[in-house]
């Protein structure tokens, strides 16, 4: 076989590769019971080789579970051990710090076997809508109270299910049959991984993945060092204020070019919190290779050498908070990291990197019940929101768009087809937009109440109220976003609150920074925007 022959043979059963992670992903999304998961892709897949390395990932997925995961494997590999993995075995955790960063996500990984030759790993990640304790929410002081911990184990030996564990399990949550359905689904999406991963090297006369993974690899990482060379050489820092729980929170992040890898370090960041908001370091350093991958390699594949040279540092705080620190919150400062570190990268990299947006998700859990002397049906909801992007140097922001998680919208009609609430209001909120040469994107108007003779008690998980999304080089802030009450009651950013019967929950969700001097701003565009209804009042 000529060079050439070769080089399209192995860029052919690459694209084989990602394919086969594709289905295991769409069988994940088909089969999961949470909303979250269904609806929304809150969700990783990926193919591993035998040490651990992540070869390829399912492009449905967030960076927060597909970045975590690639680190994850190698803890299931140490715990478990080479000589106790069996064809059939299927491996379990919710561990913060060996998973991806707080107990609601549940990660399973299973090596995958071509004969009694260990040839790879699936795993793949998904958001459970309860794991007991607490509930979804910032209110617990260490991680014993924020639900059932599952340490690395068994779910499956030999295709055997873990009765034990499924019993322990339906005892310890709220939505027993939707959790143990979505982990009979996580297991099912990497069987059928598995599966087609077999299929493929039969069909192709593949003993192993060595040839393939070596191609991968060698490509990515030249690719990748390819662009790093091309930076500036330097050192660059930024601070960015959050709203935090009771009290603002200073996040800090200094991006140095070292040779062949780029580190972020989190020194200055402020030290870990009493409450549920603390982030362990493998999530953080999820998406902090994230945010320097969009800017510095966004077109080369995402897996084990194009993420290596990409490093994270930070001693204990927020951002790194270890065992047994309150973590369940961890997704809204999680999301916050890339903004920060992007806005070190726009110190090196003038003109080329977009305005602060709204970050963390708006999530909501509300835990729905008859209200006193009322009949009806409980419910456990989770309902993910998001707020505008900032504004691109050379495009306005994206409206109501989950950056940099990249969940999608969870319909309406789906949130309350799982129980006794009614989205009366959702809709892009007018005026939310930073002004600039190009405009964030706007926020959202959202009104939910209980269902008639129904009230809900609800964990707020909100930030950027008290300080807005900022804009870039001349741009304006975005609008900050708000909670409260239909009566105008103000309600706080994060922690459990309650919705009366007859009361409605009204979000006003924040909009995207500004990019650019607003005075150069095309006159059509913003004509455009006073026609759809973006701008209205004194803002046009």
């Amino acid at each position: 076989m000529s060079d050439q022959t070769r080089e399209i043979h192995m860029q052919v059963m690459w694209n084989r590769l990602i394919s086969v992670v594709e289905e295991q992903a769409m069988t994940l999304l088909r089969t999961a019971f949470s909303t979250s998961v269904r609806e929304a892709g809150d969700l990783s897949a990926g193919v591993f080789d035998p040490a651990g390395r992540m070869l390829a990932q399912a492009v449905t997925g967030t960076p927060g579970h597909v970045n975590t995961m690639a680190e994850a494997v190698l803890h299931f590999i140490a715990e478990i051990g080479r000589e106790n993995m069996f064809p059939g075995d299927t491996y379990v955790t919710n561990d913060p710090w060996q998973g991806t960063g707080h107990l609601h996500d549940i990660t399973m990984v299973s090596p995958s076997f071509k004969g009694d030759t260990l040839v790879g790993f699936f795993a793949c990640t998904a958001h459970v809508v309860d794991v007991g304790g607490r509930g979804f929410g910032a209110d617990g002081k260490s991680v014993y109270e924020e639900g059932i911990q599952i340490p690395i184990m068994k779910f499956a030996e030999r295709g055997v299910v873990n009765a034990d564990l499924v019993r322990i399990l339906r005892t310890n949550v709220r939505e027993a049959n939707q959790v143990v359905g979505d982990f009979y689904s996580l297991a099912a999406c990497n069987d059928v991984g598995h599966n087609r991963l077999i299929a493929m090297m039969e069909e192709i006369g593949l003993d192993t993945l060595d040839d393939l993974g070596d191609f991968i690899f060698a490509r990515t990482r030249a690719a990748t060092l390819e662009r790093i060379a091309a930076l500036p050489r330097g050192a660059w820092t930024n601070v960015m204020v959050t709203d935090g729980y009771d009290t603002p929170v200073k996040l800090m992040a200094t991006l140095e070019t070292r040779g062949e890898t780029v580190n972020v370090d989190f020194g200055g960041t402020d030290g870990i919190s009493r409450w549920g908001i603390n982030v362990p370091i493998i999530y953080t350093k999820a998406y902090a290779c994230y945010a320097m991958k969009c800017v510095v390699a966004p077109d080369i594949p995402n897996n084990w050498a194009s993420l290596e040279p990409f490093t994270v540092s930070s001693p204990e705080n927020i951002l790194n908070a270890p065992r047994p620190a309150p973590v369940s919150l961890r997704h809204v400062f999680g999301h916050m990291v890339p903004d920060l570190v992007l806005g070190a990268l726009a110190q090196a990299l003038p003109g080329k990197i977009l305005a602060e947006g709204s970050g963390a998700l708006w999530n909501i859990h509300m835990s729905v019940r008859p209200a006193a002397g009322q009949d009806g049906r409980r419910a456990e909801i989770l309902m993910f929101n998001s707020g505008g992007m900032g504004a691109r140097p050379e495009q306005d922001g994206l409206n109501a768009t989950a950056f940099p998680s990249g969940v999608m919208t969870m319909p309406i009609e789906a949130t309350e087809h799982t129980g006794p609430v009614v989205i009366w209001r959702k809709e892009l909120r007018p005026d939310s937009a930073g002004d600039g040469q190009y405009r964030g994107g706007l926020g959202q108007i959202i009104e939910i109440a209980p269902a008639e003779g129904h009230e809900f008690d609800f964990s707020a998980m909100f930030d950027r109220i008290q300080n807005a999304p900022r804009g870039r080089d001349g741009g304006q802030n975005g609008a900050p976003g708000m909670a409260a009450l239909d009566d105008g009651t103000r309600l706080k950013p994060k922690g459990w609150q309650h919705v009366p019967a007859g009361r409605k929950l009204v979000l006003h969700l924040p909009g995207g920074g500004g990019y650019g001097d607003p005075a150069l701003r095309d006159p059509q565009a913003r004509a455009n925007d006073i026609l759809k209804g973006y701008l209205s009042g004194d803002r046009k």
